[in-house]
């Protein structure tokens, strides 16, 4: 929940869980990555992939590369500006986890 809070105090774009998730698979798994295969991990379609490679392109975390080899392909590769964002989002996880407890809320019920 700490981390959670903080992110979304943060100002960073809000991600969807599926846009999180993808954006993981490529920062973090070996490639080459394609629609299919990104498709084929997440388990959802690949017009799923595609929406959320727009936003994800839109802000600069990951970017569409055509395959020289076979013009058909499509990757997606990282981008500075994805990694960037990860590792702030890793700042907040282990900043979260310093903190010992308090996000200065109260819970409810």
């Amino acid at each position: 929940m700490r981390t959670l809070l903080t992110y979304v105090r943060s100002g960073e774009p809000d991600l969807t869980n599926r846009q999180m998730t993808l954006l993981m698979v490529v920062y973090l798994q070996p490639g080459p990555h394609t629609v299919r295969g990104l498709a084929h991990t997440l388990n959802v379609s690949k017009p799923v992939i595609t929406r959320a490679l727009n936003r994800l392109g839109a802000l600069g975390y990951l970017r569409r590369q055509r395959d020289d080899a076979d013009r058909r392909n499509i990757f997606v590769a990282p981008t500075r500006e994805g990694a960037d964002f990860l590792d702030g989002f890793r700042s907040i996880i282990g900043a979260s986890g310093r903190t010992g407890g308090r996000t200065g809320e109260r819970p409810s019920g």
